[in-house]
C-alpha cells in the first residue's frame, strides 16, 4: 500500500490520505472545494464543482492514474436542486469516459462545501 500526497491539491483536513494506492487501484479521499493554500471557494455550486474536479485531477495524476482510468465515482452533494448542473461540470472533466458512479444528497458536508466527489481508478 502506497500513500499519495500532492501539494497540487489541498492538503488533508483530517487524519486520511488524499489517496491510497493498493493492488493497482487509487482510492482517493473526497475532495472538497479548497485551493492548494485551504482556502474554501465562495457559496457558488459551479465554482466548488470545477475545483474539486482540480483537485481530484491533481490526486489521480500524482497516483499514477487520470481522470480517464476512473472506474467509479461517489459525489455527495448538499442539494439536489443542483444535481444538473454538477452533472454538466462533471461531463465537461470526464468527456466521452463515463465511470460508474452514485450520488448523494447530505445534509452537511465538511467546510459546509456544496460537493464532494471521491474516485477509484487503475493505475496508468
Amino acid at each position: 500500500m502506497k500513500y499519495v500526497q500532492t501539494d497540487k491539491a489541498p492538503s488533508a483536513i483530517g487524519p486520511y490520505s488524499q489517496a491510497v494506492i493498493a493492488n493497482g487501484i487509487v482510492y482517493t479521499s473526497g475532495q472538497i472545494a479548497l485551493t492548494t493554500q485551504g482556502v474554501m471557494l465562495e457559496n457558488d455550486v459551479v465554482l466548488q464543482t470545477k475545483q474539486v474536479l482540480v483537485n481530484l485531477q491533481a490526486v489521480l495524476e500524482e497516483a499514477g492514474s487520470s481522470m480517464n482510468n476512473v472506474v467509479k465515482t461517489t459525489i455527495f452533494i448538499h442539494s439536489m436542486d443542483d444535481f444538473v448542473t454538477i452533472n454538466e461540470i462533471y461531463e465537461e472533466a470526464f468527456g466521452s469516459h463515463k465511470p460508474a458512479r452514485a450520488t448523494v444528497a447530505v445534509k452537511t458536508l465538511p467546510k459546509n462545501a456544496l460537493v464532494e466527489i471521491d474516485a477509484v481508478a487503475l493505475l496508468k
